[in-house]
């Protein structure tokens, strides 16, 4: 199936990859594309870090204890000391 880009700009950045790269414009379009679905579609350490670090919080969290959260709460946090 054939793929035309009628976008100028995206035709010259196509182009300069491929003169880059030495390779041809179908390629650098393919590693292009290639490269950004592999970011979409995998998590980032840092996003499974951050996902281990909140699930850790909550584990050592007491929902039943704690302290509700009330605008005396909030308001307190903005009080000098």
């Amino acid at each position: 199936m054939a793929l035309y880009v009628k976008d100028p700009e995206v035709d010259q950045m196509a182009e300069r990859l491929s003169r880059i790269g030495r390779i041809s414009k179908t390629e650098a379009v393919r590693r292009a594309l290639r490269r950004e679905l592999d970011q979409v579609e995998t998590p980032s350490d840092f996003v499974e870090r951050g996902v281990a670090f909140t699930r850790a919080l909550i584990a050592r969290g007491d929902r039943e204890g704690g302290q509700p959260v009330d605008k005396a709460w909030i308001d307190g946090l903005y009080e000098e000391s």
